[in-house]
C-alpha cells in the first residue's frame, strides 16, 4: 500500500475501537469505509455482536460476504455509530461527500445516527469546501439538463457523471451532476438552495453532520471533535 492507503487503514483501525458489542452501526460506502468494514468482520468473526446498516449495494454486498449481520434501516430503532469516509472537511467539520455515488444513502443513514464518525486522511483536511473537488448532486433523470442548468445559475459548472457512454446511475437509479463551484464561502446556505431545486434529489453538502474526525497520518492517528 501506499502512503494515503496506510493512512487510511490507520483511521479505519482507530474508528473500530469506538466500536461495542450490541450497538447497530451504519456502514458508509467508499476506499476508507471498506477499511472499517474488513476490520469489524474480523471482529464479528471474534465473537463482537453486532448488526449494521449499509448505505449503498455495494457496501451491503461486502457486509453479507463477510459475515457482518444486516438490518434495513426502518427495522433500526437507533443507528449507534456510524463510520464513514469523505471526499472533503472543512475546519467547522462541514463536508463534500458522494464521489461514490451514494450521497443520497449515506446521508439517509447518518442523520439519525447517535455518533457519526468519519474516517479520513489527511489530504481530505481544506480550508474551505470545493477547493479541490466539485459537489455531486443527485437529481432525477426526468429533465435532468433543466436541474443543471438552474445549478448553474448558481454559479457552478454542472457536468452530468458518466459511465462509459451512458449516465451513471446512483442506486436509486438516479443521475448524479459533478458541480464545479470553486471555494464554497457558505456551505449551508448554498446546501438550502441547491435542495429548493426542481429535480434535485440530494446534494453531496453535509452541514453540522459530523460529530467526530478520524484522520490517518504518516505515522499516527488524530481524533478531533466537531467545534461547538
Amino acid at each position: 500500500m501506499n502512503a494515503q492507503d496506510n493512512a487510511k487503514e490507520r483511521a479505519a483501525n482507530r474508528a473500530l475501537e469506538l466500536v461495542s458489542g450490541g450497538q447497530v452501526i451504519g456502514l458508509g460506502t467508499g476506499s476508507t469505509a471498506k477499511l472499517a468494514i474488513e476490520g469489524l468482520a474480523r471482529l464479528v468473526r471474534e465473537g463482537l455482536s453486532i448488526k449494521a446498516v449499509h448505505t449503498s449495494i455495494a457496501t451491503e454486498r461486502m457486509a453479507r460476504e463477510l459475515g457482518i449481520p444486516l438490518i434495513d434501516i426502518n427495522q433500526a430503532s437507533t443507528i449507534d455509530l456510524t463510520l464513514d469516509g469523505a471526499d472533503e472537511v472543512d475546519p467547522r467539520f462541514n463536508m463534500i461527500k458522494g464521489g461514490g455515488g451514494a450521497l443520497t444513502r449515506e446521508k439517509l443513514v447518518a442523520l439519525p445516527s447517535t455518533k457519526r464518525v468519519i474516517l479520513i486522511d489527511e489530504s481530505k483536511l481544506v480550508s474551505k469546501l470545493g477547493m479541490s473537488r466539485s459537489l455531486p448532486v443527485e437529481v432525477l433523470p426526468f429533465a435532468w439538463s433543466f436541474s443543471a442548468r438552474l445549478l448553474g445559475e448558481l454559479g457552478c459548472a454542472a457536468n452530468l457523471r458518466q459511465q462509459g457512454e451512458t449516465p451513471s446511475l446512483t442506486d436509486n437509479g438516479n443521475y448524479i451532476l459533478d458541480c464545479d463551484f470553486g471555494p464554497i464561502d457558505e456551505p449551508a446556505v448554498l446546501e438550502h438552495r441547491i435542495k429548493l431545486l426542481p429535480g434535485v434529489i440530494e446534494s453531496g453538502l453535509f452541514i453540522g453532520i459530523a460529530d467526530m474526525l478520524v484522520i490517518g497520518l504518516d505515522d499516527r492517528t488524530e481524533i478531533r471533535e466537531r467545534p461547538a
